[in-house]
């Protein structure tokens, strides 16, 4: 994953060093703006078992502002929005990972700063008993229950400082 740029956030925004799971790190520059997500599509993509995007459709390089060919290779995080507390996708791992189907509210970082919120299932893929990789199909969430999120989420993100 690189580093965003300046060039990269042409309105500006806060400039943060941000830390993933696996110890990597990462520059993110993001602002305030958001993009409501389309009315009656669905966001779709598939992962190898360490979260790498093997697959994607139209409406996830939509929403995210990436081209498919900036997203297949790269890991699923590089979406993740620095207002999202790591106790999230802890969630999600642990639970995908014993092959269960994992649902929450999610806030993604666009390449372009902005964010937009999601509702997803994330889904084990399993071929002869074993799990080969995951899909993520993203919906229209629910305006009252990303409220109740932004606060839950912030208590969490309070909590990891």
């Amino acid at each position: 994953m690189k580093d965003m740029t300046p060039s990269d956030v042409p309105k500006g925004g806060t400039t943060v060093r941000h830390k993933y799971f696996d110890g990597n790190e990462r520059t993110i520059i993001f602002t305030n703006v958001e993009t409501s997500f389309p009315e009656g599509s669905l966001i779709v993509s598939r992962t190898d078992t360490k979260g790498i995007i093997v697959g994607c459709n139209k409406a996830f390089c939509d929403m995210s502002g990436f081209t498919k060919e900036q997203l297949v290779g790269q890991p699923h995080c590089i979406l993740r929005h620095p207002d999202m507390p790591a106790a999230a996708f802890k969630d999600l791992w642990n639970t995908v990972s014993q092959g269960k189907h994992w649902h929450g509210y999610v806030k993604n970082l666009r390449s372009d700063g902005g964010y937009y919120w999601v509702y997803a299932t994330v889904i084990p893929n399993v071929r002869n008993g074993k799990i080969i990789g995951y899909s993520s199909i993203r919906r229209q969430p629910s305006r009252s229950k990303i409220e109740e999120h932004i606060a839950e989420y912030k208590k969490l993100k309070e909590q990891e400082s």
